[in-house]
């Protein structure tokens, strides 16, 4: 009995291991006699360059190109998953994703697409459908500062299709191919759904000839032009039906530029997320163990701010590592109306604008904004004032506060990360003649201060989090109304001297910045990052 179990035990272990790698090895085999049978038609991309140097020598030609390998200068995909992680699934998430990494790594090297599979199920598993939009407000901004210079010279002098082939999901490069790149057609692979909730499985590759008779529709299969990588065939069916596949090789990666801002087909001015840098593994691991640290560190800079007066507390917060630059404060002009206070009007980079506004003048201020959680207004250290968006009542309520002392607005409505103004709201053009300009930035290293889909009342906690973060206050000479504007026009055409003042004072904050003023309202900015109006709830720890 004992000799027959024996042999049954190692006759099953034999078939597991035949199964397992004889046939892993065998399909290898297949796969690298596939490649080396159209290995002929591999060119190098530095002799492509040197072809197709003048756009008229490209023509119609449909390029298809690899947009991890051909595309961005880092090969890694780890940082997009790992935001897809940390920004839609959670911070757990992201430990496990980062905790998990290695093994998906080596499980690379066993089996085709392991790892990749691994880190799809690690981010995707649970997120509800409807709620993903990290794909489209997230990952833009950080594909966008990892494109190739070279590459994209190429899909700019190219008048023809171009088809971008991915081993992502669609959803997580998709808008930025399609909206920042103008890529024709995307090729990559569905996540499977179940009830509303991705399951956090992939599809079959089963899209990619159809992807070809769409791209190839009136055209031969010779005015396809692939752009790939050495032994990286994405998809070999599509690669293999191209004219001429030119490989891009590592040393050419390392040796490529990036993007600058300046080249972007499409400016990127509203983007979304916490994190502030790109979560390459070992950033990552630095962020979570920096993230224990950061909340008791921001606990303490809220406690001291809150606590002690703008005298004690400024130098204190100073030390913690927050470091805020000053201008002189201008000369004011002899106010004739000493019955009300100075209205004071800044662009807006966070809800901590009118707090640092304060700490300039080292005096309270009273503050109204569009959007304001209840947990803020009530840990604000300064009176706090949410308007309700009704013309009539706003400005009663703003000229009874500016009867109280100075007050402090931000025009836009709502904060913009880059160096962009939104349009300013002409409301506060109408409570005195004499306005203050404020210029306001601020940079951070880790953590943004602001959110348009996650929650408002964690905005300042995060800032705060950051090791080092950096705010600059520029007080600006007084706008005068009646110099803004003719006295006629005043008298006449009230309407348009209104819109005639916030606009001046919106190019006078963005020379001083060197911003690009814009028309882009909040409305533009939250059906973009948010999908709705940016309508708030009056929650305590409500979103906006």
């Amino acid at each position: 009995m004992a000799k027959m179990f024996r042999a049954f035990f190692f006759k099953s272990l034999f078939f597991f291991w035949y199964r397992f790698l004889f046939r892993q090895l065998k399909s290898l085999i297949g796969l690298r006699r596939n490649i080396l049978s159209t290995q002929f038609k591999y060119q190098k991309f530095s002799s492509f360059l040197h072809q197709h140097h003048r756009s008229s020598e490209l023509g119609d030609h449909t390029l298809v190109f690899d947009v991890e390998n051909a595309l961005l200068k880092s090969s890694s995909l780890f940082p997009y998953f790992m935001l897809v992680a940390f920004e839609a699934g959670g911070l757990i998430r992201a430990i496990v994703l980062v905790l998990l990494y290695p093994v998906a790594c080596a499980a690379d090297i066993v089996g085709q697409e392991l790892g990749l599979k691994m880190m799809v199920m690690i981010c995707f598993f649970g997120i509800k459908v409807d709620s993903f939009r990290v794909g489209r407000s997230v990952l833009p901004k950080f594909l966008l500062e990892d494109v190739g210079k070279e590459m994209f010279d190429v899909l700019k002098r190219s008048s023809g299709k171009k088809v971008g082939v991915t081993n992502m999901p669609r959803i997580m490069v998709e808008s930025f191919l399609r909206e920042y790149l103008e890529i024709d057609v995307v090729v990559g692979r569905e996540l499977k759904v179940f009830c509303g909730y991705f399951v956090g499985l992939m599809e079959e590759k089963k899209s990619a000839l159809h992807a070809l008779e769409q791209v190839q529709e009136g055209k031969g299969c010779s005015d396809m032009i692939g752009i790939t990588r050495f032994n990286k065939v994405v998809d070999h069916q599509l690669f293999s039906h191209c004219k001429e596949v030119y490989a891009v090789s590592e040393a050419e990666k390392r040796s490529w530029q990036r993007l600058s801002k300046d080249k972007y087909p499409k400016p990127l001015i509203f983007h979304d997320g916490r994190l502030a840098l790109r979560p390459t593994l070992f950033d990552s691991i630095a962020i979570l163990m920096w993230l224990p640290y950061a909340l008791i560190l921001a606990i303490i800079r809220i406690s001291l701010a809150l606590s002690l007066p703008y005298n004690f507390s400024t130098p204190l917060l100073v030390f913690t590592g927050i470091h805020l630059t000053t201008s002189e404060i201008p000369k004011m002009p002899p106010n004739n109306n000493n019955k009300t206070g100075t209205l004071y009007v800044c662009n807006h980079r966070t809800l901590l604008d009118p707090l640092y506004i304060s700490f300039t003048l080292q005096r309270n201020l009273i503050a109204v904004t569009y959007s304001l959680s209840r947990m803020s207004e009530i840990l604000a250290p300064i009176k706090t004032v949410r308007l309700t968006r009704n013309r009539d009542q706003d400005a009663n309520m703003m000229k009874h506060l500016l009867a109280q002392g100075d007050l402090v607005v931000c025009p836009e409505g709502t904060t913009c990360r880059e160096p962009y103004l939104l349009r300013f709201s002409p409301l506060f053009s109408e409570m005195c003649d004499d306005i203050a300009p404020v210029a306001v930035n601020s940079h951070v290293t880790m953590f943004h201060g602001t959110t348009a889909g996650g929650l408002k009342c964690l905005d300042p906690v995060f800032f705060l989090m950051n090791p080092s973060p950096v705010y600059t206050v520029d007080l600006l000479q007084h706008v005068q109304r009646s110099r803004c504007v003719d006295r006629a026009v005043i008298t006449e055409k009230e309407h348009q001297a209104r819109f005639k003042v916030a606009n001046h004072v919106q190019s006078q904050i963005g020379s001083a910045l060197g911003f690009e003023c814009t028309k882009l309202t909040r409305k533009d900015k939250y059906l973009i990052l948010a999908g709705n109006e940016g309508v708030v709830i009056n929650r305590a720890c409500g979103k906006s």
